[in-house]
């Protein structure tokens, strides 16, 4: 996980929220798991999945379809990066075939121990 000394700025997180969203759409959740601390992976390929193919189509999935096959978050991007009044948070639009989504990612920036991390996502609706 990234951990800085002092507050990071805020290019510095909006860094590694798009490295995070990079390895997410790789399909590769291990490793963005382990660079924020991290709530459930699993909730957000979700609600990801539900803002996004599960929105589009009409038919209901077959049981956690979206989690055995990821070649669905190739389709995903990033939208627009909003901060929060305080600085702490971070929220950001997604995207579906370039289309914004009914789906945000939300990060803040916590105090830990060794210093300051990016925490999140959260999935805001």
């Amino acid at each position: 996980m990234k951990t800085w000394a002092q507050r990071p700025a805020g290019n510095e997180v909006e860094a590694v929220v798009r490295h995070y969203f990079a390895l997410v759409r790789a399909g590769k959740m291990p490793e963005a798991e382990k660079l924020v601390d991290h709530t459930s992976a699993r909730h957000v390929l979700k609600a990801l999945w539900s803002g996004s193919v599960g929105a589009s189509t009409d038919e209901d999935p077959v049981h956690d379809e979206w989690e055995h096959d990821l070649s669905w978050l190739g389709e995903l991007g990033l939208g627009s990066f909003a901060w929060g009044e305080t600085g702490s948070h971070l929220y950001v639009e997604i995207t579906y075939r370039e289309q914004v989504i009914d789906v945000a990612l939300g990060f803040w920036v916590k105090p830990v121990d060794a210093g300051w991390v990016v925490s999140g996502p959260s999935t805001l609706w």
